[in-house]
């Protein structure tokens, strides 16, 4: 009798594991409990900077050849991802446009998985990396109007950035930001934006 009081406490004690276990699961992911995650920008910093400058293909380099080089630079944008959902969220991919004061400057695409737990929040760090000639460009073909509201030419504006970016002397704004959210096959596509100065 002692033996199978014995068994059936063990019994007790392993279903009592058990159901705790499985009241501590996550619910399923469905269409209609899959909320949104939040993304908040929290920081950008300046990953590396060599200052400013710029070569024209008319200038002959010590090595290499000759052409039209800026000034490169790297942001760093740190972004908090908030998962409000009972499950784990994936993030497979993230894009946004890079903008300086009213001009918009780069595009950046990230294809990396990043796992955000149950109601837990990520940090993640997007490097942005671009130069001097290619944001030239940019602001000659989408900022004409802007540049001559303002009364400024492209490379005026360029030097401004690239002399005022270590100080955060405007602000820099994330724009048309988007992320893709995926779990247990329903994917989701969330918009964000903000601003850091």
């Amino acid at each position: 009798m002692k033996k199978k009081s014995i068994f059936r406490g063990i019994w007790a004690v392993a279903i009592a594991i058990f159901l705790a276990g499985c009241a501590g699961m996550t619910s399923k992911p469905t269409e209609k409990n899959f909320e949104d995650p939040e993304i908040t920008l929290k920081h950008v910093e300046v990953h590396k900077y060599w200052g400013w400058w710029y070569f024209s293909a008319k200038v002959h380099p010590s090595k290499g050849k000759a052409g039209n080089y800026g000034a490169p630079l790297a942001l760093a944008f740190i972004f908090k991802i908030k998962n409000p959902n009972k499950f784990a969220v994936m993030m497979e991919e993230m894009k946004f446009t890079v903008g300086f004061d009213e001009f918009d400057l780069d595009t950046v695409i990230l294809q990396e998985s990043v796992w955000v737990p149950a109601e837990k929040t990520t940090e993640l760090r997007a490097i942005s990396i671009f130069d001097g000639r290619s944001a030239l460009l940019s602001l000659m073909m989408t900022g004409g109007y802007r540049l001559k509201e303002k009364g400024w030419s492209p490379w005026h504006a360029l030097e401004t950035f690239w002399i005022g970016i270590p100080d955060f002397s405007f602000p820099v704004h994330v724009r048309q930001g988007s992320a893709v959210f995926s779990a247990d096959k329903i994917v989701k596509e969330v918009p964000f934006s903000a601003t850091f100065q």
